[in-house]
């Protein structure tokens, strides 16, 4: 079986036994066949709130607030109908600012920023990164009843109006992305996300992959995002090749569930019992360019792997490991028992530390197997995982451990697929 894994920008051909099981991948959808139509209905006819032109009436600025570029979403469709609504409605182009909800990650700009926006709206609008590490650029607006503190972008909380756009994704931690998540964290300090992204939330089994009822980084979050506010949200999901397939805005919350509904149908896969080996990837560019966000393609399969299993990601890794942070919590915590032991005893914090705490969760079931041309083998084994030559060597490898008869499974689009057992 030949398959192409997402992998960096072109991708990358496995040839896998013919009885592995799939590939599993996002249900075939049928994209929009006018997706700016779609975008342009939805600010008319949105979910739970006024259409955005009677929003935006008499308000004296706003703040559209867009991913960073972790996160594929077609901004270049959602941003020209959203902003001309704008300034249809009175609000002048110069009180109109796109903010980069980078969270802890590094600013975009430059080209990077033309790939994410297009090269017409970086010319004629105020564009902005937000920086979780400076403190004194967030207002604090309160502590939550779980004990967050919460610090929320200024520019974002001061503004008149307050959209927020998105992609809608399984998240690793949160359920799904997009909704509340590009608030909380995306325009979150440091203070906050450290408490809210700490073991008291993490270590909760609710907080996984397409979970919401129970989940504490959900329900928290969505907490924050509501203290700060928001007005107006524009979020979509997209198929396997970018293409948006959904359209959903209004109200944060109510717009926000529709779309997690039709995200689920779309990318649940079930399984009747778990595999010894999962191939996999962390869904290529732009999430496979650091080995801190391809974290996630190993948490997403983790659901259907047995105890005991392995788990053979394939990510390009072409930035690195990561922030400088991360890089100097992997050098400090060679043994992720003794790091566990550290972040639970809560005299202990590292900015990133909740990316190791994910992986040490994927280690403590499965084994795992990193293909990459990104890093070096010994920079890989720093990481906690098994650097090999190729996808196929490592699937010889778990053949000849686990026996020719051991059940595989490849997903190659990784986290962007949630698998799951039949309960």
């Amino acid at each position: 079986m030949r398959v192409t894994l997402d992998y960096g920008r072109t991708g990358l051909s496995v040839e896998l036994p013919d009885r592995t099981i799939g590939p599993l991948t996002i249900r075939d959808v049928p994209p929009l066949e006018d997706p700016i139509a779609a975008v342009e209905e939805a600010l008319v006819n949105p979910l739970g709130t006024p259409p955005l032109r009677e929003l935006a009436r008499g308000r004296k600025n706003a703040c559209v607030v867009i991913c960073d570029i972790t996160r594929p979403v077609p901004n270049r469709i959602i941003l020209p109908p959203l902003l001309r609504t704008l300034e249809e409605a009175g609000i002048p182009r110069q009180k109109i600012l796109i903010l980069v909800a980078t969270g802890l990650h590094r600013p975009n700009e430059g080209a990077e920023l033309e790939e994410m926006v297009g090269a017409e709206i970086v010319r004629n609008y105020r564009i902005e990164n937000h920086r979780g590490k400076n403190l004194e650029e967030h207002a604090f607006l309160g502590t939550t009843p779980r004990g967050v503190p919460v610090y929320i972008d200024r520019r974002y909380v001061e503004a008149d109006l307050k959209i927020t756009t998105g992609l809608i994704e399984p998240h690793l931690m949160a359920g799904y992305s997009g909704g509340r998540k590009v608030i909380c964290p995306g325009l979150a300090a440091l203070e906050t996300v450290k408490v809210w992204h700490g073991p008291d939330f993490l270590e909760d089994p609710r907080a996984d992959c397409g979970i919401l009822d129970g989940n504490p980084v959900h329900e928290e979050n969505t907490r924050i995002a509501w203290m700060a506010g928001c007005d107006f949200i524009v979020n979509v999901c997209i198929d396997g090749r970018r293409r948006i397939t959904w359209v959903g805005a209004g109200h944060m919350e109510l717009a926000w569930l529709e779309g997690v509904r039709f995200c689920e149908q779309c990318v649940k896969v079930t399984l009747d019992e778990p595999v010894d080996v999962v191939v996999t990837s962390s869904a290529g560019y732009p999430l496979d360019t650091t080995w801190y966000q391809a974290v996630k393609g190993l948490t997403g399969a983790l659901p259907i792997v047995k105890r005991g299993g392995t788990i053979i990601l394939a990510a390009s890794l072409s930035e690195g490991i990561g922030s400088p942070e991360f890089q100097q919590l992997l050098r400090d915590n060679p043994d992720l028992r003794e790091f566990k032991r550290r972040i639970l005893g809560k005299d202990y914090f590292v900015m990133d530390q909740w990316q190791l705490e994910e992986l040490a969760k994927v280690l403590e079931k499965a084994k795992v197997k990193v293909y990459s041309d990104g890093l070096p083998a010994e920079t890989l084994r720093q990481c906690h995982v098994e650097p090999v030559e190729s996808v196929e060597a490592a699937v010889s490898q778990c053949l000849a451990e686990y026996g020719p008869d051991a059940r595989l499974a490849v997903i190659p689009k990784g986290p962007y697929v949630l698998p799951a057992l039949r309960a």
